[in-house]
């Protein structure tokens, strides 16, 4: 074994027993050339000590593709003259949780871009509606950036959790993928107010997107240390040829595989998602994603007429599938890769400290 390989293997025994490393440590994990192997499959027994072989699904509905924000990398973004928007009926999302209750989903996540025409009042009653139609499901709000006011509106409503990635904790490149009226503080906010809610709190970030650095990625994992939150949703940043980032290569497998890893064990109990994107970039980034920690799927309920038009990304797979067909492709993919599917709503573990 090389002196390389060594400091590496001590690293990942020393992230594994601490859950923490300082930042030249994680440098060096983050920027080694050599091999994942023992990172994996450390990562993976961690998850199977504390949530098993199990695998959570959230059923997704993308209900509306309006979005009045401008990000400078998303391919819905207001400026996209190229978007067909769409907004989903109330039956059309009734519909599409109806069709995930018979599949066994017992999650719901209602995302969307930040869309003016879904009032507090809108919101609230498709909450509400979900909440006594199916009183055993979680429902999952991610519909972006509020007021205290409206998250606590949708709280009381019947919302479990929110997902609100901050994208970027570092101030400097936030305003670098932003346009100027928003703000980094702002997200924080969101996602501070959010926790003291009482929401189940998902943050999270991309992997290899323009002008980021390691010490950014540093950044965003101490902001999740002081954040805590239950769900940790990363991706690779893939292109949109219709925005200014357009032009920009896209971030890698490997790097968003190192990072699921690390966070696995880093935050042994959080739930974990293999996304999409990571199937997007390799026909197998989701099996990958399971083997390097992740817990959670997420399959598609959206009507295929509408889903083809959510694209943050290019290239993003599973825009043709029924839901039905998604369900069944994903199950086959982690019981391929050595999991379980199950049904339950999957709430996080809390680990004693």
């Amino acid at each position: 074994m090389n002196r390389h390989s060594a400091e590496k293997k001590e690293l990942v025994s020393k992230l594994n027993e601490r859950h923490d490393l300082s930042d030249s440590e994680l440098k060096t994990l983050i920027e080694s050339a050599e091999p994942d192997t023992e990172l994996f499959q450390a990562a993976d027994a961690l998850r199977k000590k504390v949530y098993g072989e199990d695998v959570y699904t959230r059923g997704l509905v993308e209900f509306t593709n309006y979005c009045k924000n401008n990000c400078l990398y998303c391919g819905i973004r207001r400026g996209n003259p190229q978007v067909e928007r769409y907004r989903l009926t109330e039956e059309q999302i009734h519909q599409c949780c109806e069709a995930g209750y018979r599949l066994g989903y017992r999650t719901f996540v209602l995302q969307g871009g930040e869309d003016p025409y879904y009032t507090d009042e809108r919101i609230c009653a498709l909450v509400s509606w979900i909440r006594k139609q199916y009183p055993d499901c979680a429902i999952t709000l991610s519909i972006g950036e509020k007021t205290r006011e409206s998250y606590q509106k949708y709280f009381d409503a019947g919302a479990d959790r929110y997902l609100l990635r901050h994208e970027t904790a570092d101030e400097e490149l936030y305003r670098m993928w932003h346009p100027e009226e928003m703000s980094l503080s702002n997200r924080k906010r969101c996602l501070f107010d959010l926790k003291d809610i009482g929401y189940q709190v998902g943050a999270g970030f991309m992997v290899g997107a323009p002008y980021q650095t390691t010490e950014h990625l540093i950044t965003d994992l101490r902001f999740l240390q002081e954040l805590d939150p239950d769900m940790i949703g990363i991706g690779p940043f893939i292109h949109q040829k219709d925005t200014p980032f357009g032009h920009f290569e896209s971030g890698t497998l490997e790097m968003t595989l190192r990072f699921l890893a690390i966070l696995r064990l880093m935050f042994p109990d959080a739930l974990i998602p293999a996304t999409t994107a990571l199937g997007t970039i390799d026909p197998q980034g989701r099996e990958k994603g399971f083997r390097a920690g992740a817990n959670v799927v997420m399959p598609n309920l959206t009507p295929v007429s509408a889903r083809e038009n959510y694209l943050l990304y290019d290239e993003k797979i599973c825009t043709g599938e029924d839901a039905f067909l998604c369900k069944g492709c994903l199950e086959g993919r982690v019981y391929g890769a050595g999991y379980r599917m199950v049904s339950d709503r999957g709430d996080r573990i809390h680990m004693t400290p």
